[in-house]
């Protein structure tokens, strides 16, 4: 690098003052000269100071904070390693840029983010060739050059987001950055020198890893952040949110107090997301009103209660989910993933005289019909097993519908739910509306594992529904679930369908009197719990 700089400066000695090319010249040999290359800040390496760090500025996240830990151990250790490139996926608000700060904080870095949403240029990530007018070093550069130092955290914001079109790929061009093995002479265009990032400490972030390159994913050391808790989100609230927010609007402690059980009513009944961000809003929503009557004179302090909490916010934005009110034929409760959490699905499935077809609807995506086609050729396949008539699927067209229309849905998880409506609308015999199911069906009957089983458990706690029926190949994940969680529910594992249908069908026992009940004016409502 120094023989490049004196071979440029000797240029600039014979040219003359007025050429097009000295500028040129001259703004190379600035950015040369005020890129760091050897000055680094010195890593805090106190393990529990850093621990003390990270723990103020973020409840729970156990998992990322111990591999932190575990990267200062090292670097305590060893003195020369390479950084750790850590991409952090998971719904947004739940913390994922903050969480970068707190890091370098921890670490004792500089801290630079740059955003990659939206970036669809190569020349982004890479820089220019010095032959274009107005060329710069690219993104990477730019940012060393913003902090002044050669081991910074670098943040790396949405790299899900990016784009590709006729000018490159930045996800292919960042390939080279994100690899310990090549990154010790990334090569920048506008430089044309090897510059070492071994140093830094890249973190990216993503809402998806699926539009994510799988060699560029290959790089990363991927950490899973789930959505939080109504618990964590409490604690967060007490102390985080709400220290925030009164001091954003101009309060004091003594102007405000939200009680427990005001703020379980806004996580609960004001919001839905796996995040943070409306909670947050909500909060801000009350403290404004109530700055607004400080403001006018009001005196004494204000205490934030449940009944007090449509006067702030307005009524409920949120209809709590729920189990259906009794038990129902073909109408099974199924758990799915979305980003803004878990929810519960209720499939429902009917049949009509007809020639055999399938109908859905409920705008389904294409691995969701295929789950449905799935189930109905597996109960088609074990007919007799079921005491299903030889003639019924030639005489009886069979529909499938899944509420809640507007809202696009997809994957696979829904395939055994699926399966169980349709066999109680087969044989008449209604589904227990106190069980919840996810899994993928496959022909032979067999229940594969699916993703997102925490988020799923909560939904099916938040709706009050008390067992649910989990793949057996994710067992191994309940773990990763904290205990508070799963307290009260019973957990059923599957391999199998044919487990399933003991489990989620009405026993024909309660059946017959459930019907004697409805024939005698009674409520069969009571049976439901069975």
């Amino acid at each position: 690098v120094r023989e490049e700089i004196e071979r440029e400066l000797r240029r600039l000695e014979r040219m003359h003052p007025d050429s097009a090319e000295t500028a040129t010249v001259r703004n190379y040999l600035d950015w040369m000269v005020t890129v760091p290359w050897s000055n680094q800040s010195k890593d805090n390496l106190d393990l529990e100071k850093a621990r003390t760090i990270l723990d103020e500025d973020h409840y729970g996240l156990e998992p990322i904070k111990e591999r932190i830990l575990e990267y200062l151990s090292v670097r305590k250790l060893k003195k020369k390693m390479k950084g750790p490139i850590l991409c952090f996926v998971g719904p947004p608000g739940v913390g994922k840029t903050s969480l970068g700060r707190s890091i370098a904080r921890a670490l004792g870095r500089k801290f630079v983010r740059m955003s990659l949403g939206g970036v669809r240029d190569e020349a982004e990530i890479r820089g220019h060739r010095r032959t274009y007018v107005g060329a710069m070093p690219g993104k990477i550069i730019q940012s060393l050059h913003q902090v002044g130092t050669a081991n910074p955290v670098l943040m790396m914001d949405e790299v899900d987001k990016i784009g590709a079109d006729y000018r490159g790929d930045p996800s292919s061009a960042l390939l080279e950055v994100l690899d310990p093995e090549q990154n010790v002479s990334f090569r920048d265009h506008y430089l044309n020198v090897p510059y070492d990032l071994s140093n830094v400490m890249f973190i990216t972030t993503a809402n998806l890893l699926d539009p994510i390159h799988p060699a560029f994913r290959d790089r990363m050391e991927v950490i899973h952040l789930a959505g939080y808790t109504e618990e964590e989100k409490l604690h967060i609230a007490r102390r985080h949110l709400i220290r925030k927010q009164i001091e954003e609007n101009g309060l004091t402690p003594d102007h405000i107090a939200f009680s427990d059980q005001a703020l379980k009513m806004i996580i609960s009944s004001y919001t839905r997301e796996a995040g943070l961000r409306n909670l947050e809003r909500e909060i801000a929503k009350v403290c404004r009103k109530v700055a607004r009557g400080v403001a006018e004179g009001k005196a004494g302090p204000t205490r934030v209660n449940p009944s007090s909490l449509p006067h702030y916010l307005g009524v409920t934005k949120i209809t709590p989910e729920e189990a259906l009110k009794a038990n129902q034929v073909g109408v099974a409760t199924g758990l799915a993933w979305t980003a803004t959490g878990g929810d519960i699905l209720f499939v429902e499935a009917t049949t009509m005289p007809g020639k055999g077809k399938l109908i859905l609807t409920g705008q389904l995506g294409d691995v969701m019909r295929e789950s449905a086609q799935a189930a109905l050729s597996y109960a088609r396949s074990r007919a007799g097993e079921f005491g299903i008539p030889d003639d019924y699927f030639a005489t009886h067209d069979v529909h499938v519908h899944v509420p809640e229309g507007a809202i696009p849905k997809d994957g696979p998880s829904a395939g055994i739910t699926m399966a169980t409506a349709m066999l109680s609308a087969f044989i008449d015999q209604p589904v227990n509306r106190t069980v919840a199911m996810t899994g993928e069906i496959t022909l032979r009957g067999n229940v594969l594992p699916i993703g997102g089983l925490k988020e799923k458990i909560l939904a099916a706690r938040r709706a009050k529904i008390p067992t649910i029926i989990v793949p057996e190949g994710n067992r191994k994940h309940l773990e990763e679930i904290p205990r508070d969680v799963r307290k009260g529910l019973v957990l059923h594992f599957v391999s199998d369908v044919k487990e399933i249908f003991p489990l989620a069908l009405e026993p024909a026992q309660d059946r017959r009197d459930a019907r004697r009940d409805r024939a005698r004016g009674e409520d069969p409502g009571r049976y439901a719990a069975v």
